[in-house]
Formats: C-alpha cells, structure tokens, sequence
C-alpha cells in the first residue's frame, strides 16, 4: 500500500499510519495534524494529506535542536500561529482561561500516572508493565478529564492491594512507539515485572508537567521544550542518559530491554550510547529489534536466556 508514496527503509511505524490513512481507516476525520519529530513520520503525514485530503491539516514545527535558549521563543510563536489557525477553523476563540483549565487538567493526568509509576518502586509492584502500558494507551487516546476520574479509582484499589504474582526480575523497556502489550505479557509471564520505562508509549509522554505562568501559550511551549527528549531532539547533550540511569536506580531495575523499531535512525543512534551507559553502571541490557508484528517466539527465546543470565549474576 504505500510502496509508491514512502521508502522502503523508513521504519515500519509510519508506514503502518500512512497504510491506515491511504485505506480511509480514519475517513471519519476533519482534520489531522502532527508536531515535527522525525522526518519518517513527516513524509507519512504528507503523503496522507495529499492522497487522503481532509477538511483542515497542520504540520507544526517543533524545534529539533531543543537544547537552543532560543527554542523557546519559536516555539511559543509556532502556538500562536497554531492558535489562530484553529479559531479560524472552528469558528471559536481560544481564550486564556480555557488554556488554564486544559493545563489543570492535563497536569492532573500526569500527576496521577506519576502516582502509579511510584506504586512501582515497591518490592512487590501492585501493577504488572502489561497493565500499565494498556492505561498509557488509553490516557493518549481519550478525554483526559474522564482517564483522570478513572485512574483515581485505580489508585485507590491499588495502594492497599498485594499481587499474588512472582515479581521476578525488575525489568525497564526502553524504546520508541511499542504498544505491543502482547510482547509485555509475555516477558513478565518468563519471570519478570516490567517496573519502569523510557517509552513514547509511557513516561516520556506525562512526565513533567506545565509551570502555570502569565502567558499560557509560552508555559505550554516550556513544558514540551523541557521534556525528557526523544533522540530525534537530545542533542548536542545527551540529557536522557542521566535520566535513564536515574529511572534504573530509583525503581532498582536489575535488566534493560532496548526495543528498537526496524529502520528508526534517531533511536537506532541513540542505542549505542544508551547501551554502553548502562552497561558500564553494571545493568544488563536485551536489544531487540522489532517490526510493528513482534515475533513473540523467537523473542520469547531470547528473553528467558536474558533472564536467566540476570538470575545467575544475582547469585554471585
């Protein structure tokens, strides 16, 4: 399906979206947009408005080099152009106390899901990696307002509640767009709980929040420039490594798996560095390149050999 609109060696990912957009999966759409993240998921989203036209379409530029002290700035003015072009569509004005109640919403998401990541820590998560990517899946796809009422609930039966489970061997996943929770069940049912990531479908997405300031526009664009950064946009410092190596001590991680998604040059860049970091803190590290269909047998092998090297190093 997209073989005459995207190269053959862009990562699977964003040939799966355009694939979906090309077969009008989404026809019941006005209106598609996308921030600038890599240049993969860029042309798919050319492609698709070109072939699959819809009634409104955004490419936001988000700076790549956001270690710049003038990012900021171009950030905040890319909003407001962004702003504008909305108002003009819909027909509404966006005033400043709707961006306030849309950041006291969101940032009450992200407090929450940093709630539930900390229940982690403990000896005996009460959640296993399975369930909690499955709520990250579902915090980014529905109304925030409604996932917050939903994970209060959650956590309230979660702070008291014991799991009846092994725990295992305390596992971070780190990587890009990996929803596969299929691949997750079936590493924690080798002998393992996922109790941390480095994820686009997990931390990286909720993890700081907005500082509510005088300009909201501007508070927004500090919030999204402050980020944990994907590797498409850590650089020339490489500011996820420390992260990372924090995340692996305070959820005292014994083992990493590094999913790298086929032909993603940023992460594919990344890994190497990432890799020798954690290496040289004594953590053990798994590198698994996969498709967006995970071939859960041939990993399933490779996991429990991975498994069984932490267990022996745990008993020396």
């Amino acid at each position: 399906m997209t073989e005459p609109h995207i190269f053959g060696m862009f990562c699977p990912f964003c040939r799966d979206c355009l694939a979906q957009g090309l077969k009008n999966r989404y026809d019941y759409l006005d209106g598609l947009m996308i921030a600038q993240s890599c240049l993969h998921i860029r042309q798919a989203y050319t492609s698709w408005i070109k072939h699959r036209p819809v009634e409104f379409d955004k490419f936001l530029c988000m700076p790549h080099k956001v270690q710049s002290p003038h990012a900021y700035e171009f950030l905040t003015e890319e909003y407001k152009v962004f702003k504008n072009e909305i108002e003009e569509w819909t027909g509404k004005k966006i005033n400043d106390k709707d961006l306030e109640n849309s950041i006291k919403i969101y940032n009450e998401n992200r407090r929450l899901m940093r709630e539930l990541y900390n229940l982690r820590k403990r000896d005996n998560p009460p959640i296993t990696g399975e369930e909690v990517m499955e709520i990250v899946i579902a915090m980014q796809m529905m109304d925030k307002a409604e996932h917050n009422k939903m994970l209060k609930e959650i956590l309230t039966k979660l702070k008291n509640h014991t799991p009846d489970r092994q725990v295992g061997s305390r596992l971070m996943i780190l990587g890009s767009e990996d929803d596969d929770t299929v691949f997750m069940n079936m590493v924690e049912n080798c002998g393992a709980t996922f109790v941390i990531d480095d994820h686009c479908t997990g931390s990286r997405y909720f993890w700081n929040e907005v500082e509510n300031g005088k300009d909201k526009l501007a508070s927004i664009a500090a919030r999204y420039i402050d980020r944990i950064p994907c590797p498409s946009k850590d650089w020339e410092e490489r500011k996820r490594i420390p992260h990372i190596l924090n995340l692996c001590k305070e959820w005292n991680v014994d083992g990493v798996i590094i999913m790298q998604q086929k032909f993603c040059d940023p992460h594919e860049l990344d890994f190497v560095a990432i890799k020798k970091a954690l290496e040289d803190a004594g953590i053990p590290t798994l590198f698994l390149e996969f498709d967006v269909t995970v071939p859960i047998g041939q990993f399933k092998i490779r996991v429990e050999a991975f498994l069984e090297m932490i267990g022996e190093e745990d008993l020396f």
